[in-house]
């Protein structure tokens, strides 16, 4: 067979001999592949070579391929740096992608706050608070942290609890247990408060013999004096400390930082195994399932897996990474990590980068553990292979009847679903969920405010699916050389709309004069969950108990969910802030602090103006100002 990239091989000449990024993109101008090169032009050359030569997995990239460009950068580490932003901003199809096996908890001191808090948490943390694992389960953290409550008591309560406890000035349980110093009530103040959450910070990362030197002699300073009952409460402490510390593995016996990854793989898919090291402790594991869709070896899939890891991570890069292999380009990305460490960590600036060092132990402590983790990584990969042969078989059989039912073209990869939420004709809104491969795919929903509020579905469909695909041709119609993300400009494969004909002619009512031909609208009347196709005199109703039913209920679903959602968000923020919307010289940052202190509008207006006015931000003729009105409002509503 002839090689399809032919058609768009660019003239080798025009290709520089020097490091850089290419992209191929599909006749939409969506990106499905990046790549970085020493040499763009040898690189790209082994794309252009005969058929036969090259990985199938490379050919399906080839294939869907319609055009390349490339950009030219000055080193091998820009490169490497660029590649990884450019995948990020545009997710291809055909560059391999890490799965978290699962949301990992961890421990986070929210230190972005006045007064913070210890909390268990998964995702995403704000910046500024510092975190700690992640950890296996969350009951680990949970015993750890009950444990070091009894040493550093800090606040664990939610903004809520302790806005209630600061106003009525009575504590909560967790004071008078001794899990909480209550800065609420002003038993510590927040400086006294904040070295408790320093303490704490610091016995997590590892500095724990200063902790324990100062409880054992306090206890015996307390003992000395014969103050047995402060003595025995110092040694259930010390007693505490010891058995947190316990729950942390010792790895090394120098108190050394390094992270240990191995990868566990075959020619499709890997898994892939971090454990956490600090001063000498195992702090945390975390786990990553993921198909080689690109043909990558095991050093070019460890460069690829350290990018994304340390992009997570960017707080917490270690001086050593233990690897089973060097990755590919080690120096590059090591001085790319060192780049990162030494602007994450104060003091630092100025000093000459040290690299990150990529170590391949060879005997002792290290290679045992290093061992460990590796078998780590393979029973997590026959885990994910068994469950994830299963939901592969169960997706692809599912788009297969669903194609044949809706008698399509190719299976329905993209699938899009729209509903329309309100109450009562109030607040109405539209949802677009989107499921590639019969998988949601978050980053592409949508949520839409509807222009006029009224009790009209037909009309409301009819303007959400006119703006997507108004979008559609307007990102189409944008200029190739664009580089900006253009999520909308993939049509999709299938549409469903939430209700029956009548809602499927509205939105097909909205699309008339637009771009539409390469896509497939069916309604899903929800009485019987059959599917109406345009111009069908009989739904489509597929068997009950059948792949496709149970991927279109979970599309309907997850666009249902997404909608009311949506609306009880808006529905909920217009009442909250209702009665402080007009009020003159009240916008959103007063507001926020008044309800912040008095947690309603119904206790804004119970307040006295004394109480007003000790809000920050809220000068006494403000104060005057929002006790009026909502006198007024009392009054009169």
């Amino acid at each position: 067979m002839r090689n399809p990239a032919t058609s768009f091989r660019p003239d080798p000449g025009s290709v520089p001999d020097a490091p850089g990024c290419y992209q191929f993109k599909d006749q939409h101008g969506r990106v499905v592949y990046v790549g970085k090169a020493k040499s763009l032009r040898s690189r790209l050359a082994s794309y252009f070579q005969a058929w036969d030569g090259i990985a199938a997995r490379t050919r399906a990239m080839l294939e869907a391929a319609r055009s390349v460009e490339w950009i030219v950068v000055d080193s091998e580490v820009e490169a490497l740096h660029l590649e990884y932003t450019l995948i990020q901003r545009h997710r291809p199809r055909y560059n391999v992608r890490y799965r978290d096996d699962k949301s990992y908890p961890y421990l986070v001191l929210s230190t972005s706050q006045d007064v913070p808090r210890a909390r268990v948490q998964r995702g995403s943390i704000a910046k500024g608070d510092r975190r700690f694992g992640p950890y296996a389960h969350a009951y680990a953290i949970r015993e750890t942290l009950d444990l070091l409550l009894r040493v550093f008591p800090v606040r664990t309560c939610s903004q809520g609890v302790y806005d209630r406890a600061a106003r009525s000035g009575s504590p909560c349980l967790l004071h008078h247990i001794d899990r909480c110093a209550a800065p609420c009530t002003g038993e510590v103040t927040p400086d006294e408060h904040r070295e408790l959450v320093d303490g704490l910070a610091d016995f997590l990362d590892g500095h724990t013999g200063p902790v324990l030197r100062d409880l054992e002699a306090r206890m015996q300073a307390a003992s000395d004096d014969l103050n047995f009952e402060v003595a025995a409460r110092l040694r259930d402490q010390l007693f505490a400390a010891r058995r947190a510390m316990e729950k942390q593995q010792v790895v090394s016996e120098r108190a050394e930082d390094f992270d240990v990854v191995a990868v566990h793989e075959d020619e499709l898919e890997a898994a892939v195994q971090a454990f956490f090291v600090r001063r000498g402790r195992l702090v945390g594991r975390k786990g990553w399932s993921v198909d080689k869709v690109e043909p990558l070896s095991t050093p070019q899939l460890l460069t690829s897996f350290l990018l994304q890891l340390y992009a997570e991570r960017d707080d917490d890069v270690p001086p050593a990474v233990l690897v089973q292999v060097e990755p590919d380009d080690a120096d590059a990305l090591g001085t790319l990590l060192a780049e990162q460490r030494r602007a994450t960590r104060s003091g630092q600036q100025g000093r000459p980068i040290q690299q990150v060092r990529f170590h391949v132990p060879q005997r002792g402590d290290k290679l045992t553990f290093l061992r460990t983790v590796e078998e780590n990584a393979r029973e997590a990969f026959q885990r994910t292979r068994l469950k994830r042969a299963s939901d592969f078989d169960s997706r692809t059989k599912a788009l297969k009847e669903l194609q044949e039912a809706l008698d399509l073209d190719e299976a329905p990869l993209r699938i899009e679903c729209y509903d329309i939420s309100h109450l009562g004709g109030t607040e109405v809104v539209g949802s677009m969920v989107v499921f590639e491969d019969g998988l949601p795919r978050k980053s592409d929903y949508r949520r839409f405010k509807l222009s006029v509020d009224t009790n009209d579905d037909f009309a409301a469909m009819r303007e959400v699916l006119r703006r997507r695909f108004t979008r559609l041709a307007e990102e189409r119609a944008a200029p190739v050389e664009d580089d900006a993300p253009k999520r909308f400009a993939y049509p999709p494969n299938l549409v469903i709309i939430d209700g029956g004909v009548g809602q499927l002619h509205a939105a097909l009512d909205g699309v008339q004069d637009l771009p539409t031909d390469e896509t497939a609208f069916v309604g899903l009347a929800k009485r019987f969950e059959e599917l109406w196709r345009p111009g069908m005199r009989r739904p489509v109703v597929l068997p009950r108990g059948s792949e496709a039913l149970f991927l279109v209920q979970r599309v309907r679903d997850e666009a249902h969910r997404f909608a009311i959602t949506y609306q009880r968000s808006r529905r909920t923020s217009g009442i909250t802030t209702s009665a402080l919307d007009d009020i003159p010289g009240v916008g959103p940052t007063r507001r926020q602090a008044l309800l912040g202190r008095f947690g309603s509008v119904a206790a804004i207006r119970r307040a006295s103006v004394d109480d007003l006015v000790a809000v920050p931000g809220i000068s006494p003729r403000i104060a005057a100002v929002v006790a009026d009105h909502l006198g007024r409002v009392k009054e009169h509503g």
